[in-house]
């Protein structure tokens, strides 16, 4: 059984739409995957859709990636299994919304005092109907040549030490943990090293988080070495966290695929034992 428990689509900044993305999964042969679009959920019911229409062999688990603010550093959360119709949830996309909205204006205010004009129009465009991110700012400034690859863009404008930055307005991690679970939900925090964190902030961070009600966090994740996952297996244990798996897919690359290369270490309790069934999650461990 192969499980992916982080991915994106066009609903926020994934470059296929929630239909593409199901069909994708299938022929990757992913058994479980989660739909985790950065604050929003609006994608799910063309997923569920898609895998009704075309009888897909694939458990769709509905879920969020919640941008969160701690400690002057923007924090993902992402909630699994829950009710993607619960009014509170529902709620907090919409708040999450307005930040977007208002950091994409000073996003584009601040690139146009550098000579950088029309952001906005472009990076909205590129969103069409879903969630506006940084992603689609780098993913313009590429296509104009202002930078050569979307990393470079995030070094030198979009990101926390960019000459455009600009401090989010997100949620608590409570807050988030705390809609996640009014929602039916586990929060699990994402990508714990992808922060650029030393251990000792990332414990730090683990610690909050436990404090703040979360329930588990990532430990297998794509292109990881070996120790990276182990110090993660770890911290998961230390903290008495559950641990997941996700490959953080937006778009297919040689080195990024649906489903792969996720595995937990053995002494690693999966979140997934709270919301799939015992067949389903003795599969995984059997093929781990």
């Amino acid at each position: 059984m192969r499980l992916d428990l982080h991915s994106h689509s066009t609903a926020s900044d994934g470059h296929l739409s929630p239909e593409a993305l199901m069909l994708r999964a299938t022929e990757q042969q992913v058994d479980v995957l989660a739909l985790t679009d950065h604050d929003t959920v609006a994608g799910l019911d063309e997923a569920h859709g898609a895998i009704a229409r075309h009888g897909l062999a694939l458990t769709l688990i509905d879920g969020i990636e919640i941008s969160c603010s701690w400690e002057n550093h923007e924090i993902h959360v992402v909630g699994l299994a829950l009710d993607r119709h619960h009014p509170a949830l529902l709620a907090l996309c919409q708040r999450q919304a307005e930040s977007r909205e208002w950091r994409a204006r000073e996003l584009d205010r601040k690139l146009a005092k550098l000579h950088i004009e029309g952001t906005y129009e472009a990076a909205r465009a590129l969103a069409g109907s879903g969630s506006l991110t940084r992603a689609h700012f780098a993913r313009h400034l590429v296509a104009q040549g202002v930078c050569k690859t979307m990393q470079k863009a995030f070094d030198v404008y979009l990101g926390r030490r960019g000459k455009a930055y600009v401090r989010p307005q997100w949620v608590s991690l409570a807050e988030a943990c705390q809609v996640i679970h009014q929602a039916g939900g586990q929060a699990v925090l994402a990508h714990p090293t992808g922060y650029n964190l030393t251990a000792k902030w990332i414990k730090r961070l683990l610690a909050d988080f436990v404090t703040a009600g979360g329930d588990a966090m990532e430990v297998s994740m794509a292109q990881q070495s070996p120790q990276e996952r182990a110090n993660l297996g770890q911290w998961s244990r230390e903290f008495g966290l559950l641990a997941s798996v996700g490959s953080d897919f937006h778009y297919p690359t040689p080195w990024l695929e649906l489903g792969k290369q996720l595995w937990l270490p053995k002494e690693a309790t999966p979140v997934w034992d709270r919301f799939l069934d015992a067949s389903a999650s003795n599969a995984f461990r059997e093929e781990s």
